[in-house]
């Protein structure tokens, strides 16, 4: 049963005139009239992080609030582009559509899905296959990409990504043009590789730290490197398994801290041995 799509239409136009009005030379607000495309970044970032929060914690009531600020921060942005003469909201709306309705063929172009369905492969009824449509994506965007005069295959993607996120776009990247182990063993290998790589530097730390403490932190890079590619390969987003990581262990220590707290003593008056049966009696409550 297909659903309908909500007909409920919505004007931006308040938003956008909200916008103008905070931006307002002489009667805007002075915290909006000093920012520039550099200094909102963070703020857009964070915008992003909390809906991925409210996500995660499905507190649903939160999510439409969220949504709105990290709209907010397109409108911003186009906004402070409107101001400069480079673009508008509407170029925005536009542009994206435009990238949908072309990156999706097989749904906006029904010549181009009636070709992809009948090289299906054979069945009761043909139907356009999931790894055709990937095919197809990767297609549009490599031609995208030499629009741009990108010549490598890595030029796109974001600098400003979170470490972990960047490297699994970087190792999907270079594994779709054959760039990859093809089984498990090499990519759990790599790891044990870097971690002896690491200690060994480590154990050299003490004869000369200013030399050796770079070479820890680029070992350490390579090791974290191997994990996000052990990540990848078995389907798991490193970026979110390290939050919900995060959130199990402050969860786990908040419960350390209770014990503690009932014990009648402060943390420095126990031992870790101590402090680990609490950790391992809050782990079997869970």
């Amino acid at each position: 049963m297909s659903r309908k799509p909500n007909q409920t239409k919505v004007d931006i136009a308040p938003l956008l005139n909200i916008m103008q009005k905070l931006r307002e030379p002489d009667s805007g607000c002075p915290w909006d009239l000093a920012q520039d495309f550099q200094s909102i970044v963070p703020f857009t970032l964070e915008e992003a992080y909390e809906v991925a929060d409210v996500i995660e914690r499905q507190a649903w009531a939160e999510l439409p609030d969220e949504l709105g600020d990290l709209l907010f921060q397109v409108v911003f942005y186009s906004q402070l582009a409107a101001e400069q003469n480079q673009f508008d909201f509407t170029t925005v709306i536009e542009r994206i559509c435009a990238k949908l309705v072309r990156r999706h063929p097989h749904v906006f172009d029904e010549s181009y899905s009636s070709s992809l369905s009948a090289s299906a492969s054979d069945s009761d009824n043909a139907f356009v296959t999931a790894t055709q449509i990937k095919q197809s994506w990767e297609t549009i965007k490599a031609q995208e990409r030499a629009a741009k005069q990108q010549l490598s295959l890595l030029d796109d993607i974001p600098h400003a990504l979170p470490a972990l996120t960047r490297s699994v776009k970087i190792q999907k990247r270079v594994a779709k043009v054959g760039f990859d182990w093809p089984e498990l063993k090499p990519v759990v290998d790599k790891i044990y590789e870097e971690v002896d790589e690491v200690l060994a530097e480590v154990n050299l730390l003490a004869t000369d730290p200013k030399k050796y403490q770079p070479k820890i932190a680029d070992e350490m890079g390579d090791l974290l490197f191997a994990v996000v590619n052990l990540a990848r390969y078995v389907n798991v987003d490193p970026e979110q398994a390290l939050r919900q990581a995060n959130i199990k262990f402050e969860r786990r220590f908040r419960g350390v801290e209770n014990c503690v707290q009932q014990s009648g003593k402060s943390f420095e008056e126990h031992s870790l041995e101590q402090l680990d049966q609490y950790w391992d009696s809050v782990k079997r409550q869970e």
